[in-house]
């Protein structure tokens, strides 16, 4: 019997008005060409720190102090909290980005540039240099003031700003470079997430122990049946939050506790998706040729939803599936609700808060520069630790300057480091100033450490160049 001829998919679905979707598609379509960009999610961050900035410096400033203090209130039953605008932002909705960093520490601690040792010494040096020096600088210049506690501000590298950075350098870059730079700000985070669970945290309570007992027995108690709906973690995730924000550390860890717990091994994997898919389609076959209805394909569909969704590990998929909203959605609103610092407000001639500023911009500008590129070269001579092959000593440079950039977690840290006031606005300040100076110094500094692409896409290599991949 000869198999039907399967009809042909209409470009639009039916029903559809032809002229109305091809005129969505003119005003989405360069939407997603830009969202596809790699550096668009930093454009996106570094337009709404702007959009906050001349917002707060505005004749309608006091709009902005005004949106973020909003209250809002949420409830069920007996129970009730109202909290400022800026509060759910920071403290709940950097949960998910928290989330979705614990997820990437989780894929590299599995399969990726973390999961070996001797693979990950370099990194892991070239990070820790990065975060130690900065704060180094930052105490030795405000050693003896209150402003000393933001010690933490200049440690934090923006994984989103950074790789914008390198993304606008083009293919001079070598893969290894990112991978090199993705790696050390993951590192990064970890570092940040633990200076911000054990040093700006508040008084300890063992009540909210208990609550997020409760909650990490949920996600435990779940895994342990095998539910694997990610809808299902939702309820103790919020309880493992509540937990966490009544102890007094910071209740974004939570996120990343359920990123670290998050399996990182597939259900079904490649064979099983395949396997699952082709006994599927066989079935839709008989069925059709039997003459069914299309209710009767419900089966093989749920079957291949499952399978396509067990195809992947969650820890992908999740990362996958969230990353847009970070990037896109959570990290920019961030931006805007915390880069605006009036700046009438900061006293530019006060000691403490020039030795902010000064000490963030020199944490960040020089401190990480000397702190990745001198940790690396110690590592190295050490044997400790050998470079990637095809990173050269100018691309560890080059990625000494571009963790220079340490917006969203260096502005986050600076929250918790000092109350509302003008260290917090001069912090603030120091970051935008550093980020900016190492953003620029980066593009200038990849041009000429760099060697350009020639036309047939090839990396080209100098003699000089050649020299510099094996000295110092």
């Amino acid at each position: 019997m000869s198999r039907p001829a399967t009809p042909p998919v209409l470009d639009a679905p039916p029903g559809a008005l032809s002229p109305a979707r091809r005129a969505l598609q003119r005003v989405t379509g360069p939407i997603e060409r830009f969202l596809h960009v790699e550096a668009a999610s930093g454009i996106l961050l570094l337009t709404a720190a702007l959009v906050a900035l001349v917002w707060a410096n505005s004749p309608l400033r006091s709009s902005y102090e005004h949106l973020w203090h909003t209250p809002i209130s949420i409830g069920a039953g007996g129970f009730s909290a109202s909290k400022p605008l800026h509060f759910w932002i920071n403290d709940a909705l950097m949960v998910v980005f928290f989330f979705v960093v614990g997820l990437e520490i989780r894929r590299e601690m599995h399969d990726g540039e973390l999961s070996d040792v001797k693979r990950a010494t370099l990194p892991i040096a070239a990070a820790l240099g990065g975060m130690l020096v900065p704060a180094a600088i930052f105490f030795a210049v405000n050693h003896g003031a209150p402003a000393k506690r933001g010690w933490g501000v200049p440690m934090a590298t923006d994984i989103a700003f950074a790789v914008g950075v390198l993304a606008l350098l083009g293919k001079r870059v070598p893969a290894a470079v990112r991978v090199l730079l993705l790696a050390l700000a993951i590192i990064d985070d970890i570092g940040a997430i633990i200076v911000i669970a054990v040093f700006y945290s508040s008084s300890f309570s063992w009540t909210g122990v208990a609550i997020a007992g409760l909650g990490l027995g949920g996600v435990g108690l779940l895994r342990s049946v095998g539910v694997r709906s990610t809808a299902a973690y939702v309820i103790p995730g919020v309880v493992l939050w509540a937990g966490i924000l009544v102890t007094g550390v910071h209740p974004t860890i939570a996120g990343v506790i359920l990123g670290l717990l998050t399996p990182a091994k597939a259900w079904f994997g490649e064979r099983g998706f395949l396997a699952t898919v082709d006994d599927a389609i066989d079935e839709v076959r008989r069925r059709h040729v039997a003459g069914h209805d299309a209710r009767d394909l419900l089966d093989a569909l749920a079957r291949i939803e499952q399978a396509q969704r067990e195809a992947v590990p969650p820890v992908v998929r999740l990362e996958a599936a969230l990353h847009p909203w970070v990037a896109y959605g959570i990290m920019p609103i961030f931006a805007l609700a915390n880069a605006g610092v009036d700046l009438r407000g900061v006293d530019w001639t006060d000691s403490a808060s020039a030795g902010v500023i000064v000490g963030v911009v020199l944490g960040l500008v020089f401190g990480k520069l000397i702190g990745v590129v001198a940790a690396s070269a110690i590592t190295v001579r050490l044997g400790l630790a050998a470079r990637p092959r095809g990173v050269t000593w100018r691309g560890v440079t080059l990625v000494g300057v571009v963790a220079g950039i340490g917006f969203t977690m260096a502005i986050f840290i600076a929250n918790l480091a000092f109350p509302a006031g003008p260290m917090l606005g001069a912090a603030k300040i120091g970051v935008l100033i550093a980020s900016a100076i190492s953003g620029v110094s980066a593009l200038i500094a990849g041009r000429f450490l760099l060697p350009p692409v020639p036309v047939d896409g090839s990396i080209a290599t100098t003699a000089h160049e050649a020299e510099g991949s094996t000295e110092l």
